[in-house]
């Protein structure tokens, strides 16, 4: 690691801590140059590759899913916060699988799931554009599935 005070090509590291829940490492270190001698702190963080449909790749960006699951909550009641945290999960939830490379699938997937507890209307647009609705049948469908789950959690909850 390069100095940036001084441009010397090595520096010792001082301490490591982990941060944002152990997404990232920072790194205290000091230039390894006598005449130096300055610390810096240096943040250290995972890529993560998502793998689109066309072959092509990019890094990931929770900033992509936050924009997309935007556009599907749009006129709902649901705030940036919720918005924020929703994308914050499906981050953790990608990372969590260990991988390098994820495919563009993958990410979807790990949207819905929380959406769904977050706004089942927006899941229904998020899902209708990303499984590729191709009318009032497969809409019909997924309501349907969403009814019997309610009424399934319904039934857990009225059990003694």
């Amino acid at each position: 690691m390069h100095c940036p005070f001084c441009r010397h090509g090595d520096s010792r590291v001082v301490d490591s801590r982990a941060s944002d829940a152990g997404t990232t490492i920072r790194r205290r270190r000091q230039c390894a140059r006598e005449a130096c001698g300055k610390r810096f702190t240096t943040v250290e963080t995972t890529s993560l590759t998502v793998i689109k449909r066309s072959g092509a790749s990019e890094p990931f960006s929770r900033d992509k899913v936050l924009a997309g699951v935007r556009k599907a909550c749009q006129g709902r009641p649901v705030s940036e916060d919720e918005l924020a945290l929703l994308a914050q999960r499906v981050d953790e939830a990608v990372r969590a699988s260990g991988v390098a490379e994820i495919e563009a699938h993958e990410v979807g997937m790990a949207v819905l799931t929380p959406l769904r507890e977050l706004d089942e209307v927006a899941y229904l647009r998020f899902a209708s554009v990303y499984r590729a609705f191709d009318g009032l049948a497969d809409f019909e469908a997924e309501i349907a599935l969403l009814r019997a789950e309610r009424q399934l959690s319904a039934s857990y909850d009225e059990s003694p």
